[in-house]
């Protein structure tokens, strides 16, 4: 389950895809058409303090940090858009086949969600592929995965459209733990969102940051086991 230690505004306007925590700052990949954007967040204001637009013909999706590279996937057109981290200049694009969702880099491995059950590990530098894994849970495949995030060795992802979050041994795909993240915003205000969706690990407070696709807030958490 999730435990709450702080709330934080967030901008109800974003469509949320990817979010990555890199020294106190949140970088922030968010979609549509016409609409995507690569953002640099100051966390506890929810300020977006610098912006990069996509192009209208892209819809953004999940976002990594490689280096100093921020690498944003997009959905149906098979380009990752390479970033300075610095600058957020544009200043390379990788190609790759079928559709991109999630994305999620560990200094080690960079991962990829298809909105399917696999997981497709990229290079770092040209964006190949490298390996596939399925992703399962008690010898049953879990589709729909999406926002990746690696924390403590085991990578983390959102399943589309459902309030949980899986715990994935990324080596063999089998899932160690599901996390219920339901309840975390009010009746009222989930009547105006879209889906859970943005997860960032800060390894120095061992906390998680979640929000949502148009959600209003943004949450810092631990995962507990359920009582």
């Amino acid at each position: 389950m999730v435990e709450v230690r702080a709330v934080y505004p967030h901008d109800p306007v974003a469509f949320t895809q990817g979010l990555v925590w890199d020294g106190g700052v949140l970088y922030e990949s968010t979609g549509l058409y016409g609409k995507s954007s690569l953002r640099r967040i100051e966390p506890l204001s929810g300020e977006v303090v610098e912006i990069r637009s996509v192009d209208p013909n892209l819809f953004g999706e999940g976002l990594a940090l490689v280096g100093d590279r921020l690498v944003q996937l997009t959905w149906k057109s098979g380009i990752a858009l390479v970033y300075d981290l610095m600058t957020l200049d544009l200043i390379d694009e990788y190609g790759f086949n079928g559709e991109g969702w999630g994305l999620a880099y560990d200094g080690k491995r960079l991962v990829m969600s298809d909105g399917s059950h696999r997981l497709t590990e990229r290079d770092i530098n040209d964006f190949r592929w490298r390996a596939t894994t399925e992703v399962m849970l008690d010898g049953e495949p879990v589709g729909n995965l999406n926002e990746l995030e690696f924390a403590e060795g085991d990578l983390y992802a959102n399943v589309w459209g459902e309030e949980r979050i899986v715990r994935i041994e990324v080596e063999t795909g089998r899932v160690t733990a599901v996390i219920d993240a339901s309840g975390l915003l009010t009746v009222a205000e989930r009547s105006r969102v879209d889906v859970l969706n943005g997860i960032a690990y800060d390894a120095a407070s061992k906390t998680f940051w979640l929000t949502g696709k148009f959600w209003p807030k943004l949450f810092q958490v631990v995962f507990v086991p359920a009582a």
